[in-house]
């Protein structure tokens, strides 16, 4: 079964669109209430309503230029239709928050698959504490589900903990990882995993990075030479540059995409922690502003609660 079938199946699930409602619970409770005393004593939406919405936009985090973009699209939907009722504020922002999201390189995934990409793999970079290695080990998890032959590349080596996690990860899943001691060179630990790969006939190699956002230029030159090694292997190599953002950092999420996105090629992004968290609009914010799509979204602590990224579905959930 390809990957795309993999997800889309196991999302179309009743406890996966639950797990969906659950993760956004805060984020809705804070949004929508908020929304419902933007227009208390409103009868119809005027330039109160839409100041007050404003504000409430920008406080979950959907970020400034975002929310100017979706008060603008009300604003003239409210005056093409002259009247209209603060009773339907809700399904106008939803529309407009979807249609905003569908014009951004945010595709559904619809074509999930790995072409003839093998291995593909995917370097996965983000800062310590984001949740970059659990998320490697649920992606190594669905993927190895749907039938993929899966390799974990350790290259975090700064950290001790990292490696051993990511070891762990590999015992949990039943996935092959490549590891060498601490302080060894990060590039050397990429060239092993593609090599490996390439060797072992796998499907997919995962590989982990350093999570500090020392200066650009090095961060910059680390990625690049990890860049570099691998595709002595495989010329095309990392076909993904995944970026792991916490969401429930709020702004400081925005701002790590825009140090990663200039340090190199990130083409993907995973959104994690959406549970713990009322910010969730920091996803529609980052999505409208950097134009890379978001493909996961973690939604709770089980190993199967790394989903797709499916917008109609997200924005649906929020308004429920």
């Amino acid at each position: 079964m390809g990957l795309f079938d993999f997800f889309k199946k196991k999302q179309e699930t009743p406890e996966a669109h639950e797990a969906l409602d659950k993760g956004l619970e805060k984020t809705k409770d804070g949004f929508l209430s908020k929304i419902t005393k933007a227009v208390v004593g409103k009868s119809t939406i005027d330039d109160d309503v839409l100041d007050n919405l404003e504000e409430v936009l920008v406080t979950s985090d959907v970020g400034v230029t975002t929310t100017l973009k979706i008060v603008d699209r009300i604003q003239k939907r409210v005056a093409k239709d002259k009247y209209v009722s603060t009773d339907d504020l809700h399904g106008l922002l939803r529309d407009e928050i979807q249609s905003l999201l569908a014009e951004n390189n945010s595709d559904d995934f619809e074509r999930l698959e790995y072409g003839d990409h093998k291995p593909y793999v995917i370097m996965v970079v983000g800062v310590n504490g984001v949740g970059k290695t659990t998320t490697i080990g649920k992606l190594a998890h669905q993927l190895k589900e749907a039938g993929n032959k899966v390799v974990l590349g350790a290259a975090d080596t700064f950290r001790a903990a990292a490696v051993d996690q990511i070891k762990l990860w590999g015992e949990r899943v039943g996935v092959r990882v490549v590891a060498q001691p601490m302080g060894s060179d990060p590039a050397s630990v990429a060239f092993d995993t593609v090599k490996s790969a390439v060797a072992n006939g796998d499907d997919v190699a995962i590989i982990d990075t350093a999570g500090r956002l020392h200066n650009k230029v090095g961060l910059m030159n680390e990625l690049t030479k990890i860049k570099n090694v691998m595709q002595k292997v495989v010329p095309d190599a990392p076909h993904e540059i995944l970026l792991v953002l916490d969401a429930s950092t709020g702004q400081n999420a925005i701002e790590q995409c825009k140090q990663f996105t200039e340090a190199t090629d990130v083409n993907a992004l995973a959104l994690t922690k959406l549970d713990g968290t009322a910010k969730g609009g920091v996803v529609i914010g980052i999505s409208d502003q950097f134009k890379i799509p978001v493909k996961y979204i973690g939604v709770g602590e089980k190993i199967g609660d790394l989903q797709l990224f499916q917008k109609k579905d997200f924005v649906d959930s929020l308004f429920k």
